[in-house]
């Protein structure tokens, strides 16, 4: 039997359904779109925000299988991002560094920026740890 690392973490996911109802625990396991309906529907009107605390396993799952691990983090990545996505700490950390500091000089490209992260910050954090991982 092949084990998958622990690419993302239960604990973190519970602690963003606390936020859910935003869709923010989608977002981080990887399920954009559906983040972004919870997000203009406070959780699909809380039912789904709701069923979702009994789905957080399985979503962790699927991401742990689809996202590959490596030296950045998914989980301070993700940190990073909600609580200071608009000063760009999150892509310093992934060593990217001038889209970084384009961040911190501009709110996060006015906010577009950081909503491009919320949907696409995983596959940018697999690439880092692809490209780390042959060099």
């Amino acid at each position: 039997m092949i084990t998958r690392p622990d690419t993302h973490s239960k604990l973190l996911g519970y602690l963003l359904w606390i936020f859910g109802f935003l869709g923010s625990h989608r977002f981080y396991y990887g399920k954009p779109i559906t983040g972004t309906i919870w997000f203009f529907t406070f959780g699909l009107f809380l039912i789904g925000w709701i069923i979702d605390f009994f789905l957080i396993p399985s979503m962790d799952e699927q991401a742990d299988n689809r996202f590959r691990e490596g030296e950045v983090n998914y989980n301070l990545g993700w940190l990073l991002l909600t609580f200071t996505g608009v000063f760009g700490l999150h892509r310093m950390y992934m060593g990217k560094w001038i889209s970084g500091i384009i961040y911190l000089l501009t709110g996060g490209l006015f906010l577009i920026g950081v909503l491009y992260d919320f949907w696409t910050l995983n596959e940018q954090i697999s690439e880092r740890n692809r490209e780390a991982k042959f060099n």
